[in-house]
């Protein structure tokens, strides 16, 4: 799978150096894999969670979180945040909230 784009990996690293590894890892086999839909994505990272419209890979032993919008028709994944634990709580209630809103709003 082809990730789009390793330099955000690098620039949460350069802030948290114990993430280089774990980041490292999940990249390596990322780049090395082909899933074709999120069963298959789950059989490799059993911690990943589908959270509309990202997959959420838990990494690092739950320390750190990377939010990706995965492409499986063509084999690709776009980092799109990484996040230590507390960091992702507060994105996750945010985005939670931001949800609530638009549900309202489309109610007739």
């Amino acid at each position: 799978m082809r990730i789009i784009s390793r330099k955000a990996l690098r620039e949460f690293w350069e802030i948290y150096p114990q993430a280089k590894d774990p980041l490292s890892a999940w990249f390596r086999v990322m780049e090395r894999s082909e899933f074709t839909d999120f069963n298959a994505l789950k059989r490799t990272f059993g911690a990943a969670d589908h959270v509309a419209p990202y997959t959420v890979f838990d990494i690092g032993g739950n320390k750190f979180r990377i939010i990706a919008a995965v492409h499986y028709n063509r084999n690709r994944a776009y980092i799109r945040h990484v996040f230590t634990h507390p960091e992702y709580d507060q994105w996750s209630h945010k985005m939670r909230k931001q949800k609530r809103k638009q549900r309202k709003r489309a109610k007739p």
